[in-house]
């Protein structure tokens, strides 16, 4: 019996396998980090878009004439309503650092919209102004996060033609108060 044969073909097997089980791990990795990107995706979505139906009942309150029992009723309820609590957490868990945080910078300034709007503010009142453009630019922020970590591709305010992301230059209301 020759051994050189029998280690080569031995030595041989072994490369083979090595290199299939460590292309196997490898494609597992990818497949878990793509997988993982898309659930990242898909909350970060998911929260923009609570916080938006969120944001159009809190407006659609501060239009209406509903006494101050109903109205700090409706704009409680517009939070639960609109799920942002459960979107939340899952944003927490699964978020970077960056997006998680200008996530809950964006949840803060829409609890202080939506304190404002339970205390009886107005769409067109100085105290809803001045949360409300506090709480665009807290969306813009996290819209431009979202973008830069899945993307890579940076967001401006000159991108739509805007000076600002908090929409006081556009605003009829604050720039009638100017």
């Amino acid at each position: 019996m020759d051994w050189g044969t029998l280690v080569a073909t031995v030595s041989g097997g072994l490369i083979a396998i090595s290199g299939t089980v460590l292309a196997d791990q490898l494609k597992q990795r990818h497949e878990k980090a793509r997988s993982s990107a898309e659930r990242r995706r898909v909350v970060y979505i998911e929260f923009i878009s609570a916080a938006g139906v969120c944001h159009a009942r809190l407006r659609q309150i501060a239009q209406g004439t509903g006494d101050g029992a109903e109205t700090e009723s409706a704009a409680r309820a517009a939070l639960t309503d609109a799920g942002i609590h459960e979107v939340r957490e899952r944003l927490f868990i699964d978020a970077s650092t960056a997006v998680a945080g200008a996530g809950q910078a964006m949840f803060e300034r829409l609890r202080a919209l939506q304190r404002a709007v339970a205390e009886g503010a107005g769409l067109g009142s100085r105290a809803f102004h001045d949360v409300y453009h506090p709480y665009l630019e807290a969306v813009w922020a996290y819209r431009v996060a979202v973008r830069e970590e899945l993307e890579g591709r940076f967001l401006a305010p000159a991108t739509f033609g805007w000076e600002e992301w908090d929409g006081t230059d556009r605003c009829p209301v604050c720039r009638q108060a100017a």
